[in-house]
């Protein structure tokens, strides 16, 4: 029987963010389709104890401690995985969010915060550009390699609050067709640079904001279900399938794209 082409068997897989809620969920998915996972970040605690918990249940699994916005630290990682495993093939880049003082609900245009945007800038789009170069590298050196981002709905669609984080995930899918061509130009067809464009996922990080005590729906988060046409929230195990399929042989002329997992939100107009 033939080997099914999304399996991802001894590939090498860099996760960042790798122990968050979706960055966890991504190294679950690739290490269940077979990939040794390298879960990075800045959390040397966290990182392990996911590292851990892959190694429970059958996976080859590292933790990586380095910073996305600190290139020695992501080089030194880097070199760490290439002398134990001597290849990166996957790189995953889930670090990124909104943070608290980026919010921008109820403040005026005058009075936002460019210390905070820059803040969101850094952490949702430079944490993304720096470690695609520097694990880009490899790829390029080797000629063969899958980097997928995280993007968001907030990149089409004006959503209360996320002013710095919009414009941080509108620049990651720029970043992620311009390096998706550029790779291919340069290094030829297989280099592929695709990302994920989650919707409203229901997750410890939101869940204050989206349900009340009782567990019924928040206001705002009646509005998002009603312009969601599958009238419901995602869940972060849902975006597996995206990226098992974007990292593997099934994707091989799949490139430059960002796939949106999100019922239906950025498709519907409302009318």
């Amino acid at each position: 029987m033939n080997e099914s082409p999304f399996d991802l068997t001894d590939r090498v897989a860099v996760v960042t963010g790798g122990y968050g809620e979706l960055g966890g969920g991504m190294a679950d998915t690739l290490a269940r389709a077979g990939a040794r996972v390298a879960v990075l970040g800045r959390s040397r605690e966290a990182a392990i104890a996911k590292a851990d918990e892959l190694t429970e249940y059958g996976a080859t699994a590292v933790a990586v401690i380095a910073d996305v916005l600190d290139e020695n630290s992501l080089k030194a990682g880097r070199d760490r995985i290439l002398s134990q495993w001597g290849t990166v093939d996957i790189l995953v880049n889930a670090v990124g969010g909104n943070m608290a003082n980026a919010q921008t609900d109820g403040v005026l245009p005058v009075d936002q915060s460019l210390d905070a945007f820059d803040e969101a800038l850094r952490l949702s789009l430079h944490g993304t550009v720096l470690p695609s170069l520097v694990f880009g590298e490899v790829m390029a050196r080797q000629k063969k390699g899958c980097i997928v981002n995280l993007s968001s709905i907030a990149t089409t669609q004006a959503i209360r609050g996320m002013m710095g984080y919009a414009v941080a995930k509108a620049g990651v899918e720029n970043f992620t067709r311009w390096l998706a061509v550029d790779l291919a130009r340069q290094y030829g067809e297989g280099i592929r640079v695709n990302a994920i464009s989650p919707g409203f996922l229901l997750s410890a990080h939101n869940r204050a904001v989206l349900l009340n005590d009782d567990g019924s729906y928040s206001p705002r988060a009646e509005r998002i279900v009603k312009h969601t046409p599958l009238a419901r929230f995602g869940r972060p195990d849902e975006l597996s399938g995206a990226l098992q399929f974007l990292c593997s042989d099934a994707a091989s002329f799949v490139t430059g794209v960002v796939i949106s997992v999100d019922g239906g939100f950025s498709a519907d107009a409302g009318v």
